[in-house]
């Protein structure tokens, strides 16, 4: 299954591709992490006077997705750099 996944010819452009972007736009996952954490940032303020469960679940996977893509922003940003 794996040598199947492997030899894909679409899988294998869309990770050059996005290498190529990545290496090109170093600092855009962090930017995109620090959004995603003032977003849900502002969704904590906001449930603070709503007070809804969907709402606190929304702000803080939010803010988890953001962390998340900021620290591996972090992380690519060397490797990727040129």
């Amino acid at each position: 299954m794996f040598r199947k996944i492997d030899r894909s010819p679409t899988l294998s452009r869309f990770i050059r591709y996005l290498s190529d972007f990545l290496a090109r736009q170093r600092g855009l996952p962090i930017v995109i992490g620090i959004v995603f954490i003032v977003i849900g940032l502002i969704t904590q303020i906001v449930d603070i006077y709503i007070e809804s469960q969907l709402l606190t679940l929304i702000s803080v996977m939010v803010h988890s997705v953001g962390l998340l893509l900021a620290l591996i922003g972090l992380l690519l940003a060397d490797p990727l750099g040129k």
